[in-house]
């Protein structure tokens, strides 16, 4: 919250590592439209990890951005972003602080560092609630408006369930839970699938089904296994937007996607994200987490539109997805046993105050670090036999992984105990953000 004026801050924050001049001009719109609508000051992050040229077109897209009141951009590379991260760091005393610094700012891809680099700062700017988009989606219009999320986001975050039910189109929450505040918001996306899949799905329909089922449990049923696969990846579907609909609920995490999503701030200030590099869906743990929990949510329409960029028609972005797919079923030996408890727990997730409690997360995670490894051994035979008999760029990306198996499964394991030790940090480095502020490091 701003002291001075009283007025609550956001942070509406853009990761990328692509050339996005569209999305950013696009997010900043939703800005000014957010602090137009809304008393609120917006703070605008762009966490940019581009070449030196990417980067260069878009502080000239940021430059010429038009000046709106309540709106302050923050436009971060990633040395600027590093400067924040070791002050930070060395001002929360923790110990190893070169490898909590790259558990925040790994050399290799980041679903999750990237989005708890956005936590840290807007915690550093004192900002209420973190919003996230991604630079490879869109925003669907209207009756020749842009159909910005934040709307709903805004209209609910933060405040008790009792009050956001005014708010919404409907309530679907029992009354046991309506007390405490929304603490996600949140819809998904129409368009292409969020993780390239589709051409599996055409050369065979069977294989499809045999890898996308990968990821839930094992012991799961035909039926359960029929439904993973059918909800996958695909997000809303195809259907334009053409009016408002938003739920007051337990929202389903598979009704939501990270590029379209609101978080209260007694949430990311108390659990961060996984870690994990080159692996998707390394971003979804909080959603899983509040759902769990039962903290009210807001699940909306307000879908963002995906695309695919050309790097993922190549060759080299076809590896570079495979490999993140398959570290995503790996992961999920760890995230099951997690889940599962975490569903089991329910409300003793919180605390006394009803925050999230981060040592019951980071216990769960370390007792699932000591599961015996065979599950991923047989996903990795399952993953090489169907992409063999895909034959193609498939077979030679069956090659590759063959000869990295080892590698792959101890990078599963290391991920989920490198989670748990974040965990156990996070509280720490949030009130060490506080503390110092953006400071130079703001752009």
């Amino acid at each position: 919250m701003n002291r001075e004026t009283g007025t609550d801050r956001i942070c509406l924050a853009l990761p990328t590592n692509r050339a996005c001049s569209a999305a950013i001009t696009g997010i900043a719109e939703e800005a000014a439209h957010a602090a137009r609508a809304f008393p609120v000051e917006v703070h605008l992050l762009i966490l940019d990890s581009c070449d030196e040229s990417t980067r260069a077109e878009h502080a000239r897209v940021v430059g010429e951005l038009p000046v709106t009141p309540n709106v302050t951009v923050h436009h971060l590379d990633e040395a600027r972003q590093r400067d924040f991260l070791r002050r930070a760091i060395e001002r929360s005393g923790l110990a190893a602080q070169e490898r909590m610094l790259e558990l925040m700012l790994p050399s290799r891809l980041s679903y999750g560092a990237c989005t708890n680099r956005a936590f840290l700062i807007a915690s550093a700017l004192g900002c209420r609630s973190v919003h996230r988009r991604d630079s490879d989606c869109t925003y669907q219009v209207h009756d020749g408006r842009p159909v910005f999320p934040i709307h709903h986001e805004l209209a609910s975050l933060g405040r008790p369930a009792t009050e956001a039910s005014a708010v919404v189109t409907e309530t679907v929450l029992a009354a046991a839970h309506a007390h405490r505040p929304v603490s996600m918001v949140g819809s998904s996306f129409i368009g292409e699938p969020s993780v390239d899949l589709a051409e599996m799905e055409r050369l065979d329909a069977g294989v499809h089904h045999d890898v996308v089922s990968l990821w839930g449990p094992v012991d799961g049923s035909e039926e359960q296994k029929r439904q993973l696969v059918e909800e996958s990846f695909k997000g809303a579907g195809t259907a334009p937007f053409t009016g408002d609909h938003s739920t007051l609920t337990l929202v389903d995490p598979m009704r939501v996607d990270m590029s379209n999503i609101g978080f209260h701030h007694e949430v990311y200030e108390r659990v961060p994200l996984p870690p994990a590099t080159d692996t998707i869906g390394s971003d979804y743990f909080l959603i899983h987490l509040v759902h769990d929990a039962a903290l009210p949510g807001v699940l909306h329409n307000r879908n963002i539109e995906n695309f695919y960029t050309p790097f993922r028609r190549t060759d080299a972005g076809f590896r570079a997805y495979q490999t993140r797919f398959v570290k995503f079923l790996l992961s999920m030996l760890y995230l099951n046993f997690v889940y599962d408890r975490m569903g089991s727990a329910g409300s003793a997730l919180l605390d006394e105050r009803e925050h999230v409690r981060g040592d019951t997360v980071s216990g769960l995670l370390r007792q699932s670090a000591d599961l015996d490894r065979t599950e991923n051994t047989w996903r990795l035979d399952r993953v090489s036999t169907a992409y063999r008999k895909l034959g193609g760029r498939y077979a030679e990306f069956a090659e590759l992984m063959d000869a990295r198996r080892g590698q792959l499964l101890d990078e599963a394991q290391r991920d989920t105990e490198d989670f748990a030790l974040l965990i156990d940090a996070w509280p720490a480095l949030v009130r060490a953000a506080r503390d110092a502020g953006l400071g130079s490091a703001d752009g």
